[in-house]
């Protein structure tokens, strides 16, 4: 099959993950198959992570798993969604735990090898530090950043974390009651959890970042989540390795959630992924066709 083609249609089987740190989770994903009917030993395959009280279908993810020209797996990190345990706003090791052992379970039951990742949000920001501190995060070839945070105290100056910090100072906590997959939520969030939160390291990317990984960051101008110039950042730590690339995209009227551009995001993955096939990605700032000529 050519590894640049788009896939008609994949096959989904649905997968319990028996959790190694923590037995009583199981971690629940989607296994996307271009050839399902093929040994999978050797073959390459895609992850794509969720953010902040998402999960696996939530938002791009499914879209773009159906259209990857390869093999994909997403799931829902733990207290997300179908996969049990209980959320924390500032436990993105357990995040780490969970992508490593979804990893360790691809490679042992499957033989697939992980190729690219793709993460949103608090995704983006465990794919970083898993991808540049781990061995098998060090082999991987390329990495989707959408709307990752750098800075972690502008979480501070955040909408939501303003709204928080009230309920902290009366009630010592928050509630947080959110819809997921038309699920009624309710997690706790204390002064803690955010602190730790904010205090999660990514000063790594400028000098312990894979040095030949290709790496493409999405971000929104409009997004009130993130800062848009977080993703500058990223662009400058990452634009100087060699042999890797930076490509920097950045949409306009976009929020941090790609609000109504779904689509948008995926088209800009496939060409990106598309441009890295033929061997062309160069590292810089990537400004679609059909705007250019309206410059």
């Amino acid at each position: 099959m050519d590894p640049g083609a788009r896939a008609a249609t994949t096959t989904s089987t649905k997968l319990f993950i028996p959790h190694p740190v923590d037995p009583s989770i199981t971690i629940v994903g989607v296994l996307e198959q271009l050839a399902p009917g093929e040994h999978t030993r050797g073959r390459k395959i895609a992850l794509i992570l969720h953010g902040t009280m998402g999960h696996k279908d939530y938002l791009f993810q499914r879209r773009l798993a159906l259209k990857l020209p390869l093999d994909s797996f997403r799931f829902d990190f733990r207290g997300n969604h179908e996969t049990g345990g209980v959320w924390k706003q500032g436990a993105l090791e357990e995040d780490l735990e969970d992508l490593q052992a979804v990893v360790d379970y691809l490679k042992a039951t499957y033989g697939y090898v992980i190729e690219l990742v793709v993460g949103h949000s608090r995704g983006a920001l465990v794919a970083f530090r898993w991808l540049a501190t781990t061995e098998d995060g060090r082999k991987v070839a390329a990495f989707v950043n959408a709307s990752g945070r750098y800075r972690m105290a502008k979480i501070y100056e955040s909408p939501a974390v303003k709204i928080w910090k009230e309920h902290f100072v009366k009630e010592g906590h928050y509630i947080w009651n959110v819809t997921v997959a038309r699920k009624q939520i309710s997690a706790k969030i204390t002064p803690e959890d955010v602190q730790d939160f904010a205090r999660w390291d990514t000063t790594f990317v400028w000098d312990r970042f894979p040095p030949g990984m290709d790496v493409l960051t999405l971000h929104g101008l409009a997004d009130k989540t993130v800062p848009p110039y977080d993703a500058l950042i990223y662009a400058e730590a990452l634009g100087a390795r060699s042999p890797g690339t930076h490509t920097l995209h950045l949409m306009e009227d976009a929020d941090h959630n790609f609000t109504g551009r779904q689509d948008d995001v995926v088209d800009a993955v496939l060409h990106w992924w598309d441009v890295r096939r033929r061997g062309e990605l160069k590292t810089g700032i990537w400004v679609p066709a059909s705007i250019k000529g309206k410059l």
